[in-house]
């Protein structure tokens, strides 16, 4: 029996403003991104298929042909995704210039290794051609070998940037760093998620703040596709072999991108070609394979005569022969070209098959940037394809496992996962303090009744795909990087915060939570690691617009479930704006206390219970809670200010015999922080 966990359903408008041209031939995105073209450093944020390639493309030539730059590297991971880069008649388009690579510089199509690309890098770094693309680590190694001087007023493109990390030991973010110090070069880095699974920074902060960002969200693709209108996210509990429950949410009819468990996975059987094997016979009879693809061809039993392309497959001139049919460019608008994809490591990152409705992953991957990587596969825009979702199929822990808390961890990513997707996935917040002389913004629908001074609005601005949410006791950033950071990084922070082991474990199995307890100790300490520059005002205004984004969307799911959870149907064009709108309503004003006081994970938690075995909740939660740690030097800093404010705004300071009990943590806190003083912790 397969338990459906429903996560988030969001529709879209399919107003076809996201694949529209401009007399330059660009899109939407393209365009914002050229008109950025004369920054030095350039960060696209923007999801997949929405067009970063040929954004590079257009801003490269620019800065060759007009910005005095003498050449381009184009850096992708793999050399797969170095197709992305081949020549385009841009000028057929309506803009001035083509985009050409000549063959012996696209090194991703040339025979051989890294030494002799590494050579290659050499030879067009003395010739006359403009373009070249290789794969990171060809460029690491040429890197090593030549120095960085070498690439001086030359243009560096980084694709799949999150590959890229602050880490020392990260070579490519090294060489970055060092590029970036010497300012000769420059960098524009593209990424559709801009954070990694291991939750290290990107790049330093440093660095960053010398980055001009430019930001297309989710919605904004999705909502301007012509065809897809609904996008699904969930995941599923199952028990037993998940090859015996794949029909429960394999669908034969849909195309579908199957990514089958590592075989170190709880959820692999340890033999990948039996599963594929099951996989298939489930599907119905083998038939034969075609001679040409390489394809399975299986009669369902309905049947119809599905193809099955097995990139498991160890058979190298097997498993090229079904690979070179997928890239086939011929059959790229053919929908008939293949219906089923079974993966391991393969068709995730730079892989792109329009007509994929589904994608289903069995086990938790291994990072949330890879579930945001394959989610990507299913979100392309193709005629007929009007609805797509992507699956996490789960072993459900078994309570009388001796190792039941360590088989949670996948429950616990795929939560962090779904949080995170239903963030990503939303219109963008814009928060503003609730002032007096606050006035309504041009453009913004502020619902029924329209805006009310006497209260906190919320307007939504459909062409933007942008709410407008106003918060009483709002801190507002100080500085610039305060102000970056609260435009363009709210993501990352609340990715950082949900990945948090210890977050999520509190958040969702302990009873006894304060939710101040995460929402603002916790919280407030992921953004100082990250950000250790920051003022604590600016630490302050960070940590709100965190919560408050994480907390609002949690609510607005709430409003349309109706609280209960049960409601598994495909929500309404609006619902979750109306149900932003709804969560706002629930109070009178939106308070930033208000919005603290809510468990981020209570959402998560109330649908879980009702699809896990309840043994298995009691015991993890009972493990949680002995878990339970001891208020830290930095925490009892943290509450000894909330306690002060206390103070100050009630007359008297937090007791610890309160009935309320984030009066009991901020007094309890405060006590601490007496101790920890006299005991000299602080300096």
């Amino acid at each position: 029996m397969v338990k459906q966990v429903p996560s988030v359903s969001v529709s879209y408008a399919q107003n076809g403003t996201s694949t529209k041209s401009n007399e330059y031939g660009m899109r939407v995105m393209q365009e914002r991104a050229f008109e950025r073209r004369g920054e030095q450093y350039l960060l696209i944020k923007s999801p997949p298929a929405s067009g970063k390639s040929r954004a590079l493309m257009f801003i490269a030539l620019d800065k060759l042909h007009n910005q005095g730059l003498k050449q381009a590297i184009v850096v992708v991971p793999e050399k797969s995704i170095g197709s992305s880069f081949n020549d385009e008649p841009l000028s057929k388009f309506g803009f001035e210039y083509d985009w050409t690579v000549p063959p012996q510089w696209n090194l991703c199509n040339v025979p051989g290794g890294d030494d002799g690309k590494v050579g290659a890098v050499g030879r067009f770094l003395a010739s006359d051609d403009r373009v070249l693309v290789c794969t990171h680590a060809t460029f690491r190694f040429a890197v090593d070998k030549f120095g960085i001087e070498v690439f001086d007023d030359r243009l560096i493109a980084i694709d799949e940037f999150h590959h890229v990390s602050a880490n020392p030991d990260n070579k490519l973010g090294a060489h970055l760093g060092q590029l970036i110090a010497r300012d000769k070069v420059h960098v524009v880095a593209m990424t559709g998620s801009y954070f990694r699974g291991d939750a290290e920074a990107v790049m330093a902060p440093e660095d960053e703040a010398k980055f001009d960002t430019v930001t297309y969200t989710y919605y904004e693709q999705l909502n301007g596709y012509e065809h897809l209108k609904t996008l699904d996210i969930g995941y599923f509990f199952y028990t037993g072999s998940y090859a015996d429950e794949i029909l429960s949410v394999l669908n034969p009819t849909e195309k579908t991108i199957l990514h089958i468990p590592n075989v170190n996975a709880r959820e692999s059987t340890g033999d990948k070609h039996k599963e594929v094997d099951h996989i298939v016979d489930a599907l119905g009879e083998w038939q034969s394979t075609d001679p040409v693809t390489g394809f399975h061809l299986v009669k369902t039993p309905a049947g119809q005569i599905v193809k099955i392309a097995d990139l498991v497959e160890d058979d190298p001139v097997k498993r090229d022969r079904v690979s070179a049919a997928l890239k086939d460019p011929k059959q790229k608008n053919n929908r008939d070209h293949v219906d089923i994809i079974i993966a391991l490591g393969m068709a995730k990152e730079g892989f792109d098959w329009i007509w994929c409705q589904h994608a289903l992953t069995v086990g938790y991957r291994a990072s949330l940037t890879e579930i945001v990587q394959i989610i990507g596969r299913a979100t392309r825009d193709a005629k007929g394809k009007t609805h797509s979702r992507f699956t996490n199929l789960i072993a459900e822990p078994d309570a009388s496992e001796g190792a039941v808390t360590e088989a949670i961890n996948d429950t616990l990513k795929a939560i962090a996962a779904s949080l995170l997707m239903e963030q990503v996935l939303v219109p963008r917040f814009n928060f503003a303090p609730k002032l007096t002389s606050t006035t309504p913004t041009e453009g913004f629908d502020y619902g029924e009744g329209g805006y009310d001074p006497e209260k906190s609005n919320v307007g939504f601005n459909e062409d933007s795909g942008q709410f407008q949410i106003e918060i009483k006791g709002l801190v507002q950033p100080k500085s610039k990087e305060a102000e970056r950071i609260c435009q363009e990084d709210i993501n990352e922070v609340i990715t950082a915060f949900v990945q948090d082991k210890q977050v999520k474990e509190r958040g969702l199995f302990d009873e006894e939570l304060v939710p101040e307890e995460i929402t603002v100790v916790r919280m407030g300490k992921i953004i100082k690691d990250r950000y250790p520059d920051l003022e604590e005002t600016d630490v302050e205004a960070v940590r709100q617009r965190a919560v408050a984004a994480l907390n609002i969307t949690q609510g607005a799911k709430a409003a349309v479930l109706g609280n209960d959870g049960d409601d598994n149907e495909p929500s309404a064009n609006t619902a979750l704006i109306d149900g932003v709108r709804k969560f706002a309503l629930s109070v009178r004003d939106l308070d930033i206390d208000l919005i603290d006081a809510i468990n981020p994970f209570g959402e998560a938690y109330s649908i879980l219970a009702k699809s896990m075995d309840e043994d298995s909740l009691k015991q993890v939660a009972s493990v949680i809670a002995a878990k339970r740690n001891p208020v830290t030097p930095d925490e009892a800093v943290t509450w000894a200010k909330r306690a002060s404010k206390f103070k100050k705004d009630m007359g008297r300071s937090p007791s610890l015999t309160a009935t309320d009990p984030y009066e009991r943590l901020m007094a309890e806190g405060a006590t601490a922080f007496m101790r920890f003083r006299k005991e000299g912790k602080y300096e």
